[in-house]
């Protein structure tokens, strides 16, 4: 696979992981377009590691702020316990169907452009909904209500129907307010990513070769630089501009798949 086509797909899992349009979907149409495929379809998982760190950068201050606070703080303790209760469903439910979603739901355009066109609908539909959040604070959302968040993050095991967006809008609807819940798949991203990507790692480390080890490197360092750049900037934007726009994106960006799955046969 040429250089420029590594870092592109590492541009665009750094530019899409935390806005609700679906990282996974994107990279997996662009890579049946460029008629790449990786083994056991790792590069896809594993070039998260860029986007993870490039999170752990940005919230590093709030992380260890958090971590000095956990001893003693009983509200930080209550978030934290949210963070891993909400992990778990995603946890246990994709390493039990890791065979499936890897073999069947990613080798299937037409399923990945299916639902990011479902979703930009969906999208299109919530921003225009007058919430009133209960939830303006990441740290005062309840454990019950981040486990019920992690239960909707399960529905992105589906490539194409995004991580960051079934936690949003499950947020949403459970009281949170935009930004608040888009914080809130920042940090529930930590634990999930990571996971994927260790059990990823230890499922098709025997597979991996050198050349490949360097493709994911590459992939990983564009994922990071792009990754930096919307962690810094994407919070602001949602609360500002709300989530139509990421539903327009992903009806164009999942219409034009579905194009091309009519018209060549992709």
């Amino acid at each position: 696979m040429p250089t420029w086509q590594v870092i592109l797909l590492g541009l665009i899992e750094g530019l899409t992981e935390y806005i609700p349009v679906s990282s996974t979907g994107h990279l997996l149409l662009v890579e049946h377009l460029l008629g790449f495929t990786s083994p056991g379809r790792t590069f896809e998982v594993l070039i998260q590691l860029g986007a993870i760190l490039a999170l752990l950068t940005v919230y590093a201050a709030k992380l260890w702020e958090l971590a000095r606070a956990l001893p003693n703080d009983p509200r930080t303790q209550k978030f934290v316990l949210g963070i891993l209760l909400a992990f778990l469903p995603a946890a246990v439910i994709g390493a039990a169907g890791h065979k499936i979603i890897k073999t069947i739901f990613f080798e299937s355009p037409l399923l990945i452009s299916s639902m990011l066109v479902l979703g930009g609908i969906i999208l299109l539909v919530v921003d225009n909904i007058k919430f009133e959040p209960t939830y303006t604070d990441v740290l005062d959302l309840p454990p019950s209500t981040a486990f019920k968040i992690g239960l909707c993050q399960c529905l992105a095991l589906i490539p194409g129907v995004s991580r960051s967006g079934s936690t949003i809008v499950g947020a949403l609807f459970l009281g949170a307010d935009k930004r608040t819940a888009a914080e809130f798949s920042f940090f529930l991203a930590m634990p999930t990513m990571a996971g994927a990507f260790a059990y990823d790692l230890y499922k098709n480390w025997s597979v991996l070769t050198v050349d490949d080890a360097n493709k994911i490197a590459l992939g990983f360092v564009a994922a990071f630089i792009a990754g930096v750049f919307v962690v810094r900037h994407v919070l602001d934007f949602i609360k500002a501009k709300g989530l139509s726009f990421f539903g327009w994106w992903r009806l164009i960006v999942g219409g034009i798949g579905l194009g091309a799955i009519a018209i060549a046969g992709m």
